[in-house]
């Protein structure tokens, strides 16, 4: 399996350091268990600046989709929202380092693009952060976000 096949924190790293890290994203995307190609696509096509892995304060993410007592865009029903994120909390308490879960920048915003369940596991198990890759549109944008929000240098 090569680095960019490898779909946790450390593979992540490596591909940033080579500079695939948008690469790195669509295949992650594309993978069995996310089977989410066409978000992979959108994300990297025109092709965007990312920076990650980084630590990023789980208050910090405005997740997409989750349950409706949630600061979620999109609320889902209770039986939409699937039960295993407790058995995802349990990994992590176990030691389980899940991969990074895949955001934007927007609007002067952090948007969770993939991994909500993953967010929720986290938050469930008492975790602070998640480990992130994050997008920008241009290198002018990430340079801003980076100045604005030390806590996000790589």
């Amino acid at each position: 399996m090569t680095t960019i096949d490898r779909f946790t924190v450390e593979g992540a790293r490596e591909a940033g350091d080579r500079g695939e890290l948008g690469e790195w994203v669509a295949r992650f995307l594309a993978s069995p268990g996310s089977d989410n190609g066409p978000l992979g696509h959108a994300l990297t096509h025109p092709p965007r600046t990312w920076i990650g892995p980084v630590q990023v304060p789980l208050d910090q993410l405005n997740r997409l989709a989750g349950p409706p007592d949630h600061p979620v865009l999109v609320p889902l029903d209770d039986d939409d929202w699937r039960d295993d994120v407790a058995e995802l909390g349990d990994k992590v308490e176990e030691g389980w380092e899940p991969p990074p879960s895949v955001v934007t920048f927007r609007e002067g915003k952090l948007h969770l693009e993939d991994g909500n369940h993953r967010v929720e596991g986290l938050r469930r198990s008492g975790e602070q952060v998640a480990w992130c890759v994050i997008s920008f549109e241009t290198a002018d944008e990430r340079d801003r976000f980076l100045d604005a929000w030390a806590w996000a240098r790589p």
